[in-house]
């Protein structure tokens, strides 16, 4: 909680979204996904994807023709 929701009556029903409760098997409904959700799965993506090609990078410095002396 930030120190501002304190004094705001209204961010308690902002934060209403952030349902943790556990999906049954029987709810068909999607759930949501908040811009925060978003941006914290674009960042992984491009980490991730970053990551990647540094792999393949080293997996091909690693497995590259040895240089003709």
């Amino acid at each position: 909680m930030l120190l501002f929701e304190l004094d705001n009556p209204q961010a308690k029903e902002e934060k209403q979204y952030q349902d943790s409760t556990a999906a049954m098997k029987t709810d068909t409904r999607k759930t949501r996904l908040t811009l925060e959700q978003l941006s914290k799965l674009r960042k992984l993506s491009d980490l991730k994807s970053v990551e990647y090609q540094e792999s393949v990078k080293e997996i091909r410095r690693q497995f590259a023709p040895a240089p003709a002396a």
